[in-house]
């Protein structure tokens, strides 16, 4: 779907671009840091705008709604809401 996609923008004069995006990942174990980082590699080479957080944006559960139990997670997601909508009123300021 990722590589699709990038296709389709680029095909419409880098529709992604300046763009904020951020990657979100909730797994059960492993894979998690690939994951993270391939949506991230998508959004980087669409010219996309990335918030961080305080840590990788990914939480932890194994089975539904088990990631909600995830503190380190949550927290990590608090924090990149804040980011992304400070970094939205910046760039629509």
């Amino acid at each position: 779907m990722i590589d699709r996609a990038g296709m389709v923008a680029i095909a419409n004069g880098d529709m992604y671009r300046r763009k904020v995006g951020a990657a979100v990942v909730a797994v059960r174990r492993g894979g998690a840091i690939h994951a993270f980082n391939s949506i991230n590699h998508f959004f980087f080479i669409s010219q996309m705008m990335v918030p961080g957080s305080r840590y990788w944006n990914m939480g932890f559960g194994l089975d539904k709604g088990e990631v909600e139990k995830d503190e380190e997670g949550l927290r990590t997601m608090q924090v990149l809401g804040e980011n992304m909508a400070w970094l939205l009123k910046k760039i629509n300021a």
